[in-house]
């Protein structure tokens, strides 16, 4: 089932859950990720965002909010969603959104923005994230036919620094353009009153996954803040 404008709407000033572990670790299992996606929509998650094909079928069947799908491949350079064939292959598994590197970056497949959203568009129907990193990704991800913009890649590209906790300043930026897009903050918001800042500062809904959905990272945080007996 295809999501409609409706629905997208629907996840203004609301909560995205990211269900997602790493590879090698003992949460890393398709079941397992759904019922922790399942979770965070009994806790209130108006949709969530999985990574992996696996995972995204699982999802679908476990809830009943929107899934956000995406598929990394590798760990450095454009690497969410890469390549056109990863998209179709998200959006043939289920999610109703997709999630790609939203930057002005080479793809691997040497496809541009606008191709690959093109694609997607008309062969699937699915909605389309794009990932970016600054305000001219941003724009040049509107201009592709991106139909949500996230900030997730803020700090991973040379263009802007990382920022401890959510990028507010990029947020800001991009909600002053007054795209006509839905804005999503999303990356570094480890707790709840970073989440109320990103509205704040002008996202439309906030994605946040380590400090709901990854235990190893919320257990280290515990333990790093401990004292160290001699």
């Amino acid at each position: 089932m295809l999501l409609t404008d409706e629905q997208l709407n629907g996840l203004r000033g609301r909560l995205v859950v990211s269900a997602q572990a790493y590879p090698g670790e003992p949460m890393r299992d398709p079941r397992t990720m759904a019922q922790v996606a399942q979770s965070a929509v009994l806790g209130g998650a108006a949709a969530v965002r999985v990574q992996g094909l696996a995972d995204i079928q699982h999802a679908r069947s476990a809830v009943e909010v929107p899934v956000i799908g995406l598929f990394k491949d590798g760990h450095e350079g454009v690497f969410i969603t890469p390549t056109l064939h990863h998209a179709l292959a998200v959006a043939q598994a289920g999610a109703h959104i997709v999630a790609l590197d939203g930057t002005r970056r080479d793809r691997p497949d040497g496809r541009s923005l606008s191709e690959t959203i093109a694609v997607i568009h008309e062969k699937t129907g699915a909605m389309v994230m794009a990932d970016c990193g600054s305000l001219d990704d941003a724009l040049a991800a509107v201009d592709a036919g991106a139909d949500v913009l996230g900030t997730t890649l803020a700090g991973y590209t040379v263009e802007r620094p990382k920022t401890d906790g959510p990028d507010l300043e990029l947020i800001e930026q991009i909600a002053a353009e007054d795209t006509g897009r839905m804005l999503i903050a999303e990356g570094r918001i480890h707790t709840p009153a970073q989440a109320a800042s990103a509205l704040s500062a002008g996202a439309d809904s906030v994605v946040v996954g380590t400090a709901i959905t990854h235990p190893t990272s919320i257990t280290s945080w515990f333990v790093d803040a401990l004292p160290t007996m001699d």
